[in-house]
């Protein structure tokens, strides 16, 4: 019986490991289009990928600036029936939300501060 349960308490913390791994992702790689000042299309200026952990990519991020400042916004479901938007991925952690929100930003600032 000591044994089942030391195995049982072994394999929980084995869990315990794997799962802190993927706590909070990282974004590795970010990759952004400006649009051009010409360009109308609103309040978006500008589209972006982002990969996390060099293992899953988001394509379709929109730059926008809204009133509160610049965000950005995620993919969204084109097929969808509904009255609203529907987004087909989007962060469920303020954290992550910030992380990527930053990365981007940041690349964003950068890329129009070296085409301008």
């Amino acid at each position: 019986m000591a044994e089942k349960k030391k195995a049982t308490s072994e394999s929980t913390e084995t869990e315990k490991a794997t799962s802190s791994a993927f706590d909070c992702l990282a974004v590795t790689q970010v990759s952004v289009w400006p649009f051009k000042e010409g360009v109308n299309y609103g309040h978006v200026k500008g589209m972006a990928q982002i990969v996390l952990n060099d293992q899953i990519v988001i394509r379709g991020l929109r730059i926008t600036e809204g009133s509160n400042g610049m965000f950005i916004g995620y993919p969204i479901d084109a097929f969808y029936k509904g009255e609203d938007f529907r987004n087909i991925c989007n962060p469920i952690t303020r954290q992550l939300r910030e992380h990527i929100e930053n990365c981007v930003l940041e690349k964003y600032h950068a890329s129009v501060a070296a085409a301008g």
